[in-house]
């Protein structure tokens, strides 16, 4: 499953940023809207319920106990007041102020005035209607004909030598159009967001200088630890200030230098090492042809020496040729080492260049080959050659018969598969076939080979730009193959 790709730095910054910027704008606004919008309407409230209240005391004392449609519409008109956005209606048991017949004319929008003193029943509430004639002051905010009006009811009561001693059975009611105030609202509301979106433009640049700050760092960080991996162990990164960032620039610096030091030195034992086996093993080439003349002669005379005498001189003779093959392979791989490993290109038939390795080990009987005709590759033949003997050696003496050959090409490479028929190798072990002596079996420490015939097949294979690899068939059996290319180029070094 391909990993979905997260934000950047940058991004992440900038969203929190953003993110911060417009819940705090939000609640800062909205709490401001909210208490302003109270503010506005509770004042204008309290100033009508004031108001209404004002000009209903100033009717007493009444002309009539029981007044008629004409009173009411005169207690309507002085609630009123005339003032513009007031509506008013009377009602005394039943009988209401008059009004025009049909609804009253709507109000439009945006003119608080209206040329109407009265107001239509419909308007009021049910509830509002029972709270006022249970003889108490109420008021509620409705919204009628998309306009908001605050709606005031009233009952009138009698009053004897400045005391109420009974209910009149009178209830006004009273409707201050609330579109000023609401227009005020509005252009709050207009205003917190426009201040909120300057806010959010102001957090957002903010953020971006802030992340630039911030990542410059982490960038110079990132390419630093990008070329230290490479190999470019004077990366250092620039310390500016003294906050974390710089801190943590600082240890990376001190880091890096530890590491070149450590490296440093590690490269001087690596180099002295192979400086060392190097000279061991030409140091070793000039007795090891005196020993190997030596035990020649101990092995043609070992059939005619006592037992004891014979047996010591074929272990010598063993022994002789085993420490020569060892001292070659060392050799071979201080080249590689040295870079001074080179490549004599021809151009060969593939087919024929397995079938001559076969032919001069003796093993064409034992090793089955589909070898197709005609590809040819530009290869150093010595090189190939060292690498079948090794593979198909290996496939004879610790796999199990019958033991294959088969190359296959494409128009850019070729392919050399070399299969044996035994229990293949454990899972342990692949990892590690290739490595320098290393040996699958504790048992073979002490075997004919010197652990490093694999390791050198990988680095000729290498040298051509190839690779040789190893894994299990299914059906059992250790399978090599060798990829090399069809045109082979000399490596950058020296020559052998």
């Amino acid at each position: 499953m391909t990993p979905q790709p997260s934000l950047g730095l940058r991004a992440r910054l900038l969203s929190a940023f953003a993110l911060l910027c417009v819940v705090t704008a939000a609640a800062v606004a909205g709490g401001i809207y909210v208490q302003a919008r109270s503010a506005i309407l509770q004042r204008t409230q309290d100033a009508a319920v004031k108001a209404t209240t004002s000009r209903l005391q100033a009717l007493y004392p009444l002309r009539s106990a029981t007044p008629g449609p004409e009173e009411l519409g005169g207690i309507a008109a002085a609630a009123a007041a005339a003032e513009q956005g007031m509506l008013a209606v009377a009602v005394y048991r039943g009988t209401h102020s008059p009004f025009p017949p049909g609804p009253p004319p709507p109000p439009r929008r945006g003119d608080p005035g209206l040329n109407t003193a009265v107001l239509n029943l419909e308007v009021i509430p049910e509830q509002l209607r029972r709270v006022v004639a249970g003889g108490d002051t109420a008021w509620q905010r409705v919204v009628w004909q998309d306009t908001p009006f605050l709606l005031i009811g009233m009952p009138l009561l009698i009053t004897e030598r400045g005391r109420t001693t009974r209910m009149s059975g009178i209830e006004v009611y009273v409707a201050r159009n609330l579109l000023p105030e609401q227009q005020s609202i509005d252009e709050l509301a207009t205003r917190a967001w426009l201040i909120g979106g300057a806010a959010l433009t102001f957090a957002v640049i903010l953020a971006s200088l802030a992340a630039r700050g911030v990542l410059r760092p982490v960038r110079e960080l990132g390419r630093a630890a990008r070329l230290l991996g490479e190999g470019e162990l004077r990366a250092r990164v620039a310390v500016r200030g003294s906050d974390e960032l710089a801190e943590v620039a600082r240890t990376f610096n001190d880091t890096a230098t530890e590491l070149e030091r450590h490296v440093r030195q590690l490269r001087e034992m690596e180099a002295e090492a192979r400086r060392f086996v190097a000279d061991v093993s030409h140091e070793l080439r000039t007795p090891l042809a005196a020993l190997t003349a030596v035990a020649d002669v101990l092995d043609e005379e070992a059939a005619r020496l006592p037992e004891p005498a014979g047996r010591a001189a074929r272990l010598v003779s063993q022994e002789t040729l085993n420490l020569t093959v060892l001292v070659n392979d060392l050799i071979e791989i201080s080249r590689f080492d040295s870079g001074v490993a080179a490549l004599a290109l021809n151009e060969v038939d593939v087919a024929e260049l397995v079938r001559a390795t076969l032919r001069v080990r003796g093993w064409s009987q034992q090793v089955s080959a589909d070898l197709p005709a005609t590809v040819t590759a530009r290869l150093d033949p010595r090189r190939v050659d060292v690498v079948l003997a090794n593979l198909v050696g290996n496939a004879l003496r610790h796999g199990e018969p019958p033991v294959s050959i088969r190359l296959r090409a494409d128009p850019h490479r070729i392919s050399l598969e070399v299969r044996d028929h035994g229990p293949g190798l454990d899972e342990a072990v692949l990892p590690h076939v290739f490595d320098r002596f290393y040996k699958a079996s504790a048992a073979r420490a002490r075997s004919e080979g010197s652990g490093l015939g694999l390791a050198i097949a990988r680095e000729n294979a290498r040298l051509h730009r190839g690779d040789l690899t190893v894994a299990n068939a299914p059906d059992g059996g250790a399978v090599f193959t060798l990829y090399l290319p069809r045109r082979a180029h000399e490596p950058d070094g020296g020559s052998e």
